[in-house]
C-alpha cells in the first residue's frame, strides 16, 4: 500500500463550519470565498484535510443537516463555482476535502418529501417510510434527541398526507427509505457527482441509522452494512484514494463491524476514547485511557480511529458509567446550564480548565499522541471558549476569532446581522483570544499548536505503528511506545497537578538514545536506567535511537 493510498492514517483533520469561519462579502455569514482566502493560514498551521460541515441548500433548522438539495451549495455560502474554486485551491496546497454526507434523512422541504406527502401515488412516496395507522414503536425505536422532541416515538402524522412518517431525528427531518433501490441509486449518483467535482471523501452522518426502517434491529444492522459496502465500492471506483469517515457512536463490541474487514469505512470517530479521555483528565489518572484501548476492537490494516478533544456537537459522555459521568460533570460542568441531552457537556475545553495553558496543552499533546488520526475543530488552535447564553449546541459554534477588530475580524457586517454572536467579553472574548495576537507570539497556544501539528506529521509511527502501553507505578502517568518499520517513539504524560517521577522499563530498548522531539519544559532526556521527572501537566515525546527519523 502506497503513502497516497493510506494518507488518512497520518492526516491532520480540521473541522469547520463555513458559515461561521470567515465572511468575505460582509453579509454576516461565512462563505467559500472567505475560506479560500484563509487556506494559506490552514496550510501554515499544518492542516492536511478539511472536513466541512454540510454546505448544501437547507432551511437551516438543524445547522445544515436538514438538506433540501443534494446537488447545490447553500446560496448564503456562495455558488457552486466558488466551491469548485475552493477545491482547486485546497488541492494546490496539498489539503484534501471531506464533504458531509447526510443521507439518513432529508429536510421536509426537499422536493422528494414534498412530492411524497402530496400524492400517495407519487414514485417519491416510497422514498420515505409511511404508516397509515398509528405505529406501535418498540423500545429500540426512539428519536435521538429525546430532550428536544415532545414525543419519544419517531413517528409524526401529516394531515395532508393522511399518514405517519418515520424520523429518528427531528420531525422536520424524515428518514429516507434506503431499502428502496431507487433511493440508493439517487444517493450513489449524488456521491459520484461530488467525487468527480474533486472531493476526497465523505464524513457519513448518523452511519448506524442508514439501514433503519421499522424493521427489527438485526435487519436494520444488516442493511446498514450492505449500504456501507456499496458506498465504499463506489468511492474506490470513482476516486481510488477517497475515504469514508463514519459518525458511529456505538458500543465497542459493535464498532469493528463498521470497518467490515476493510471493505466498509476506512475511518471511525473514536467516541468511546473521547469519553474516557475526559474521565482521565477529570480524575487525573491514566487508567481510563488504557482501559479504553483495551476495550476497543482490533481494526483492519487500512482502518483508522479519528481522535479529538472537542467537536461542534456536545461532549457526549454516554459511554461512561453514571459514576464516571458524574466525575466528569463535577470537574468540568458543575452547573446544569453547562450540560445537554442528559448525557453531555456543551462547553469547550479552555473554560473547563479555567484557561490553564498547562492543562490545555497536556490535553492536546495527549490526543495527538494516541493511536489514530487527530481532528481539530475550528478555534481550538487559539483556545476559543463558549457562549452559554446561546441555545443548545450553538454554545460552541460561535464565529472564528481572527483579530481584536469589530466582530473579531469574522465579518464587517453589523453585529445584529451575524450568523451567530461572536464571544465579545470575558477571558475568552475576541479582544483577548484571536489569531492576530497569537500568531506573532512564540509562546502562544497557536504557535505551540503549530509545533504540535508539525511534530505529529513527522511522527508517522503514531498513525501507522503498533502501540504498547507501558506499566508505570504512578497512576497519573501514561507512557506508551510506538514501533513502525524499525523506528520507535516513546511518549509520556503526567495527568496530575503534582511533580512526579516515572521509571521507564524499555526492555530491549533500554540502551537506546533519547532524542526529544516535543516537551513541556526544557529538561535533559532521561539517562539510561534512570527515572524520568515530569512537572505538573508535563509531557515528553522521544524518538528512541541515535538520529532523528
Amino acid at each position: 500500500m502506497t503513502h497516497q493510498e493510506h494518507w488518512h492514517k497520518n492526516a491532520i483533520i480540521y473541522a469547520l463550519d463555513v458559515e461561521s469561519f470567515i465572511d468575505a462579502d460582509g453579509d454576516g455569514i461565512g462563505d467559500f470565498t472567505g475560506l479560500t482566502n484563509r487556506l494559506d493560514y490552514l496550510a501554515g498551521l499544518g492542516v492536511t484535510c478539511l472536513w466541512l460541515l454540510p454546505c448544501y441548500p437547507t432551511p437551516n433548522r438543524d445547522n445544515g443537516y436538514d438538506v433540501s438539495d443534494y446537488y447545490g451549495i447553500d446560496p448564503r455560502l456562495g455558488t457552486l463555482g466558488d466551491y469548485a474554486e475552493f477545491l482547486r485551491e485546497a488541492e494546490s496546497r496539498g489539503i484534501r476535502v471531506l464533504m458531509d454526507l447526510v443521507v439518513q434523512h432529508t429536510s421536509d422541504e426537499h422536493p422528494w418529501f414534498k412530492a411524497a406527502r402530496a400524492d400517495r401515488d407519487s414514485p417519491y412516496r416510497s422514498y420515505y417510510i409511511w404508516r397509515d395507522e398509528p405505529p406501535d414503536s418498540p423500545q429500540h425505536e426512539q428519536i435521538v434527541y429525546l430532550a428536544s422532541e415532545q414525543s419519544t416515538a419517531p413517528w409524526t402524522y401529516l394531515d395532508d398526507a393522511g399518514a405517519w412518517y418515520l424520523h429518528h431525528f427531528y420531525d422536520f427531518e424524515p428518514d429516507l427509505n434506503m431499502d428502496n433501490i431507487a433511493v440508493r441509486h439517487e444517493v450513489e449518483q449524488m456521491m459520484t457527482y461530488w467525487l468527480q467535482l474533486g472531493v476526497d471523501g465523505f464524513r457519513i452522518d448518523a452511519a448506524p441509522y442508514l439501514g433503519t426502517t421499522d424493521a427489527s434491529p438485526t435487519a436494520a444492522h444488516a442493511a446498514t452494512h450492505e449500504i456501507l459496502r456499496d458506498f465504499r465500492s463506489l468511492v474506490s471506483t470513482n476516486r481510488g484514494n477517497a475515504v469514508l469517515l463514519g459518525e458511529v457512536d456505538a458500543r465497542p463490541d459493535q464498532l469493528a463491524d463498521y470497518f467490515g474487514d476493510g471493505h466498509e469505512l476506512q475511518m471511525l470517530f473514536n467516541f468511546y476514547l473521547n469519553n474516557y479521555l475526559f474521565l482521565a483528565l477529570a480524575s487525573r489518572e491514566a487508567e481510563p485511557i488504557v482501559r479504553a484501548f483495551e476495550t476497543l476492537p482490533s481494526i483492519p490494516n487500512g482502518g483508522q480511529w479519528v481522535n479529538w478533544v472537542r467537536n461542534y456537537d456536545e461532549l457526549d459522555l454516554e459511554r461512561l458509567s453514571s459514576h464516571g459521568r458524574e466525575i466528569v460533570y463535577r470537574q468540568f460542568s458543575p452547573r446544569e446550564e453547562m450540560r445537554i441531552y442528559e448525557r453531555g457537556i456543551r462547553r469547550r475545553l479552555p473554560p473547563m480548565v479555567k484557561g490553564d495553558q498547562r492543562c490545555i496543552r497536556l490535553a492536546y499533546s495527549l490526543m495527538f499522541s494516541l493511536p489514530g488520526t487527530p481532528c481539530l475543530f475550528m478555534g481550538e488552535e487559539i483556545g476559543m471558549g463558549e457562549d452559554l447564553q446561546l441555545p443548545g449546541r450553538n454554545s460552541v459554534r460561535t464565529p472564528m476569532q481572527w483579530s481584536a477588530g469589530p466582530n473579531g475580524g469574522f465579518s464587517r457586517a453589523d453585529a445584529e446581522r451575524l450568523v451567530r454572536p461572536v464571544i465579545s467579553s470575558g477571558h475568552f472574548g475576541y479582544k483577548k483570544v484571536n489569531v492576530a495576537v497569537q500568531r506573532t507570539d512564540p509562546k502562544s497556544l497557536l504557535s505551540w499548536m503549530r509545533t504540535l501539528i508539525w511534530v505529529r506529521r513527522e511522527t508517522p509511527e503514531i498513525g501507522s505503528g503498533t502501540c504498547t502501553f507501558m506499566e508505570i507505578d504512578n497512576p497519573a502517568v501514561l507512557a506508551h511506545r510506538f514501533e513502525h518499520d524499525g523506528h520507535n517513539v516513546l511518549i509520556v504524560h503526567n495527568l496530575s497537578s503534582e511533580t512526579v517521577e516515572a521509571t521507564l522499563d524499555l526492555g530491549h530498548l533500554a540502551d537506546a538514545g533519547f532524542i526529544t522531539i516535543l516537551s513541556s519544559s526544557i529538561v535533559e532526556s532521561p539517562k539510561r536506567g534512570k527515572s524520568l521527572e515530569l512537572e505538573p501537566w508535563g509531557y515528553r515525546w522521544y524518538r528512541l535511537g541515535d538520529t532523528l527519523r
